[in-house]
């Protein structure tokens, strides 16, 4: 069953949240939180509504009753402000300003960054992505689908995030992309301290990295727990299977 926890104490957390769109429930009563340091793990099957609590943490989508809380302060989620509070989101699907350079699409993530910082920026930047230091002035149209899912990551975090959304990271990679990918999750968790709360259909790699895990099905928490315990007890094909 899934824990409680005083949202006073936690960096990020989402309360008894409700999400409609027309008549279908996308969130049904859903309460997930993340603390400093933490990569957290959502997964369920297909409309359980993984991809939905990231959108209403980012105001993306209608929340029709429940709280969000930052640091123990509720707030309503609008994006441009959810930003400001130190929180980025990358959505699914590799997207970058294909007609713009690798540059381009990196500073358009600090825009609203004092130049002299953005430059900064960047640099910390690239320096956990050396590969598109090579491919700065490139159009980002003509990267592989890694390099273009790396930009959008690298792009996410010019804001410096104390929370960054991940968004089915490896949607439509090979694998051996999908492990660099994850590694670099991993690396971003560890050197820069950043919470992280992923969605993703690849299980096995996303356990590996994850320090907590949300398993939803039907937009509500069917479980909480960490990664091994999850699978230990068989919660998956519980979920998965059982449809």
């Amino acid at each position: 069953m899934p824990t409680t926890a005083p949202v006073s104490e936690k960096l990020l957390s989402l309360s008894n949240v409700h999400v409609h769109y027309g008549g279908v429930k996308a969130l049904d009563g859903a309460s997930v939180w993340i603390d400093e340091g933490e990569v957290v793990a959502l997964m369920g099957p297909n409309g359980a509504g993984k991809s939905t609590i990231l959108k209403a943490i980012f105001g993306l989508a209608p929340i029709q009753s429940g709280t969000v809380a930052w640091e123990g302060q509720t707030f309503k989620p609008v994006s441009y402000e959810v930003v400001k509070r130190g929180i980025s989101f990358v959505p699914q699907g590799r997207r970058v300003f294909k007609h713009l350079s690798v540059y381009e699409n990196i500073e358009i993530g600090g825009w609203d960054v004092p130049a002299h910082e953005r430059k900064e920026r960047i640099e910390n930047v690239l320096e956990l992505f050396p590969a598109l230091r090579a491919k700065l002035r490139a159009r980002s149209g003509t990267l592989s689908g890694g390099q273009q899912q790396m930009l959008a990551i690298a792009r996410g975090l010019m804001i410096d995030p104390k929370v960054l959304l991940l968004d089915e990271p490896s949607l439509g990679l090979a694998p051996k992309i999908v492990k660099e990918v994850f590694a670099k999750i991993r690396e971003i968790n560890e050197r820069r301290r950043t919470a992280i709360f992923v969605v993703e259909h690849n299980l096995k790699s996303l356990l590996e990295i994850a320090t907590r895990a949300y398993v939803l099905d039907k937009g509500a928490i069917y479980a909480e727990g960490a990664p091994r315990d999850i699978v230990s007890q068989g919660i998956l094909e519980k979920v998965f299977l059982a449809r």
